[in-house]
């Protein structure tokens, strides 16, 4: 009776899932979240107003969001005079908070000394009531900023040594609506991005343990009352001068200290330094994993960011005097007789498209695009993606000044007027008509790339994407723009890059016609450097175009400049990946996929756009990027990263990149946002690809010895030991579409290779040895479609069944011996 009773207990225990679960990334978010209260000042009563700060740890360069309650509503609907918050960063290390000199502030759009450092508007006598604030120090005009770095302060309100206008991530107003809330998404910037604040940076003497410099963030709450107590009984029209840094408004600051990753001095002194090169997508990944790795492996990493055909090419071109491993989404193209490259998968993200757009009502969080839409918006066939005369109002023109370009005339003039879009995203109606807020089309980055070629092979995946770019006519008339025409829609020319190749041009905007500065389409629309870059200037609201023009003066002669767009006229939107629209607390588009399904990039959507690639056909261990397969709730630009190195390395190099390899697909797939996790923005690898990274890694560390380079498995191309094929494209249930790739794989195709690493020398998940559960004996439950999960739920019938015949076994005994006995005389 008891092995019945030990079968029940074994039969009824759950079975673990077939893939590893998504953990939640609590590292320093909500649990970090930080409320406070305003004060009650001499003027303005601030008591009920609640300020949350949702992440106050674990920080680095980027988005934290802030929300309150219990403010009074900004006034007025379209400006802000009376009723605000101002946020700033501020450095200091006196444990009560930062002094005025310590805060970044001033550098903003300029709208009187409100939004400066200047505390004195006007002389005294000058009948403004904000001129002067009595509790202010007797002559003083501005606050000088003092930075962190210890260089000199300096010397003038409009001094922007340490930060301007265009790279300043103070927040001037930010708006509290009727319900009494509000909330922004602030950037935060640490050492690295700002040494003039230093946050994150040792402050340890030398040989001592490493200590981060902790930072600020202080909220200015601003009522209806000039610092000298004068009421402002006309908000409609008189802002707030004084600024936030005056003595009166500084009183009421509410202050929240803000903990940092330490961004240097946290590897080993004197250890090997390993620069990995590579697609950016593994960028966040890679620095979030940095501090561990140097520890546990005894080297130290550091991603360098660049094309994935430059990281190629330093992996083809490994020696063992030049050690090298890239980051790529394209398999390394191996020619016949060089040596052997291996993939290991080490993260699971993907493209994104984010926005930041300010309505009349705050933030607008949704938005959906279709892939004809993105193509409009990548052709330029809006009429204000051209250079265009800002003083041509359509139709038609004043006299004497040019009209819209001819060659998109009858097209809408923002992607905010399309019909089309309009159809999707009716809450954007109102964003364009105040010609304040100008939506330009998507930022996309510069250069050649991997990840360009997805977003393209998405287009031309769609049969309505592909009809325009071809010249067909969308249902309401809208036409490409004729310079893009030579796009090639059905896929004869690889695109991986996104050109601009309109060369129409306009004198630049608010500019005296008798002599023009004329502005073309890269100074409407630049380049950004990189997806990072895209995602920091969304955050921002500032595209950095340059069509202004601008008068010489007494020391720069005329020229096209940038204007930072003012608080409430902020739309943005760039192409960037999904790590970096999650630092920056971006919004993200819903992108319709090959079901017609609109879906936005999460762990689960990831994981299934993973689930829809299959292997590339000359390589079988790389998945490919697959857009027309993303069914379901797949998104469709999803991407797999791959660390690739060359086996003809020194061992001692072979080995430092397989523990890379290792500790990326073990420990490094935790989510969460502490040192050596795997930050918002990616998912889990499954594990199947972290078995194929551990297989993987031991294959590059033998240096291929384990393995026959002449097999017709994967290692013929040297890609990743017999994990190439085990279970590639299957599912933890293994019904979607991509559980048929990994059975034809192991049917004879592609994926058939085997290792001869014997099992008891694999390294399990975890990096330990595990002679009866490594690898190897995973892979081969993967090839008949069976996983550990899978195996364990049919122990788990069999024991049911076990327990069943065995209980009527029991029940039957005592029936046939009573039988029995009736039947005897």
């Amino acid at each position: 009776m008891s092995c019945l009773l030990a079968a029940l207990v074994v039969a009824l225990l759950p079975v673990p899932p077939a893939t590893t679960p998504a953990v939640a990334a609590d590292s320093g978010a909500e649990d970090s979240a930080v409320t406070k209260s305003g004060t009650k000042g001499p003027y303005d009563d601030f008591s009920r107003l609640k300020v949350t700060v949702h992440q106050t740890k674990n920080l680095h360069s980027q988005g934290v969001r802030v929300s309150w309650e219990g403010g009074a509503p900004t006034l007025p609907s379209t400006a802000f005079n009376v009723n605000y918050l101002q946020i700033m960063q501020c450095w200091g290390d006196d444990p009560s908070g930062p002094d005025r000199e310590q805060c970044a502030f001033g550098a903003g759009t300029t709208d009187g000394a409100g939004s400066g450092r200047t505390v004195v508007y006007g002389p005294a006598d000058s009948g403004n009531p904000a001129a002067v604030d009595p509790a202010e120090d007797p002559g003083a005009t501005f606050i000088p900023f003092r930075p962190a770095n210890g260089e000199p302060s300096t010397t003038s309100s409009v001094d922007y040594t340490y930060f301007g206008p265009l790279d300043t991530n103070e927040q001037k107003a930010v708006r509290t609506f009727a319900g009494g809330t509000g909330e922004t998404e602030f950037e935060v910037q640490d050492g690295i991005q700002a040494d003039h604040l230093g946050c994150g940076l040792n402050t340890a003497p030398a040989g001592r343990t490493p200590v981060a410099r902790s930072c600020w963030l202080v909220v200015v709450p601003r009522g209806d009352h000039y610092a000298n107590g004068t009421k402002d009984t006309n908000p409609d029209s008189d802002p707030l001068r004084t600024s936030p840094l005056s003595t009166t408004n500084w009183a009421q600051r509410i202050v929240f200290r803000l903990d940092f990753q330490l961004v240097d001095s946290f590897c080993p002194q004197g250890q090997p330094e390993r620069a990995v090169p590579g697609s950016e997508l593994a960028d966040d990944a890679v620095s979030l994993w940095a501090p561990k790795l140097c520890t546990s492996t005894g080297n130290n990493f550091s991603f360098v960011r660049g094309p994935e055909d430059s990281a190629r090419n330093e992996v083809l071109s490994a020696t063992e005097d030049t050690p090298a491993m890239g980051v790529t989404v394209d398999p390394v193209a191996q020619p016949g007789d060089g040596p052997r490259v291996v993939h290991a998968p080490v993260a699971v993200s993907g493209l994104a498209i984010g926005f930041f757009v300010e309505g009349a009502s705050g933030e607008l969080h949704d938005m959906k695009l279709t892939p004809r839409l993105v193509a409009k918006m990548l052709t330029h066939s809006y009429v204000r993606d051209v250079p265009w005369a800002d003083k041509c109002d359509p139709p038609p023109c004043s006299p004497g000044e040019p009209a819209p370009p001819e060659h998109l005339r009858g097209n809408p003039l923002y992607y905010t007027q399309d019909p089309e879009f309009l159809k999707l995203n009716p809450e954007f109606t109102d964003i364009g008509r105040d010609e304040q807020r100008r939506p330009m089309s998507l930022m996309v980055p510069q250069g050649n790339s991997d990840t360009s070629r997805v977003l393209w092979n998405w287009l031309r995946s769609d049969k309505e994407a592909r009809d325009f770019l071809s010249g067909t006519p969308d249902p309401y008339g809208m036409r490409v723009n004729r310079y893009f025409q030579d796009v090639d829609p059905v896929g004869n020319t690889d695109l991986n890059e996104f050109s601009k190749p309109d060369p129409t041009t306009a004198p630049g905007w608010q500019v005296d016609f008798k002599n023009p500065l004329d502005y073309t389409i890269l100074d409407l629309d630049p380049y950004t450097a990189d997806l990072h870059d895209g995602a920091l200037k969304t955050r921002r609201g500032n595209d950095g175009q340059t069509p202004w023009y601008q008068l010489a003066d007494g020391t720069a002669p005329a020229r096209l400049v940038n204007r930072a767009p003012s608080p409430g006229d902020r739309t943005a939107i760039a192409i960037t990946d999904t790590a970096s629209a999650e630092r920056y607390g971006l919004q993200v588009a819903a992108l319709r996929n090959a079901d017609g399904k609109f879906v936005k990039p999460s762990v689960d959507t990831l994981r299934a756009g993973v689930d829809d690639m299959r292997p590339w056909a000359d390589d079988s261990a790389v998945l490919k990027p697959d857009p027309g397969r993303a069914k379901g709730q797949a998104y469709p630009l999803t991407v797999m990263s791959y660390a690739a190195a060359s086996v003809d390395q020194a061992p001692k190099d072979r080995k430092a990149y397989a523990d890379f390899m290792r500790y990326a697909a073990g420990p490094g797939q935790t989510q969460g946002r502490a040192a050596g996790q795997l930050p918002p923005g990616y998912a889990p690898l499954p594990e199947r690809l972290r078995m194929q990274a551990e297989v993987a890694a031991d294959d590059l560390e033998k240096g291929g010895s384990g393995s026959d380079p002449s097999s017709d498995g994967p290692n013929a191309q040297g890609s990743g030991g017999a994990a190439a094929g085990a279970g590639i494209g299957g599912t933890s249930s293994g019904a979607s579409s991509g559980g048929g790739v990994a059975g034809g794989a192991a049917a004879g195709g592609s994926g058939g290779g085997e290792t001869s690493a014997p099992a008891s020398e694999a390294a399990a998940p975890n990096g330990s040895a595990s002679p009866s559960s490594g690898p190897q004996q995973n892979i081969a439950q993967a090839r008949q479609g069976i996983t550990q999960g899978e195996v364990l739920g049919i122990i788990r019938w069999v024991l049911l069944g076990v327990l069943f015949v065995a209980g009527a076994a029991g029940l039957a005994g005592p029936a046939m011996l009573h039988y029995a006995q009736r039947r005897t005389p």
